[in-house]
């Protein structure tokens, strides 16, 4: 499981599954970021296609030029 991305069916984000604890999985945000907790009973699949989405948003969102 470590290494897959996951959806957090509490509030549909999605992670990269970083370790577990207990009865909680340890989610990071695509791209990054600070992990979250997400008990095993909210985690399910995440759609391919929503990985892909999540993944593109993060690369322009980086690549994207400062306004300012």
């Amino acid at each position: 499981m470590t290494g897959e991305y996951m959806l957090d069916a509490r509030d549909g984000r999605i992670g990269e599954v970083m370790g577990h604890v207990g009865g909680f999985v340890q989610l990071r945000p695509v791209g990054g970021g600070i992990e979250w907790d997400c008990p095993l009973d909210a985690l399910l699949p995440a759609p391919p296609g929503d990985v892909l989405r999540a993944r593109v948003r993060e690369l322009n969102r980086r690549w994207r030029p400062s306004t300012g």
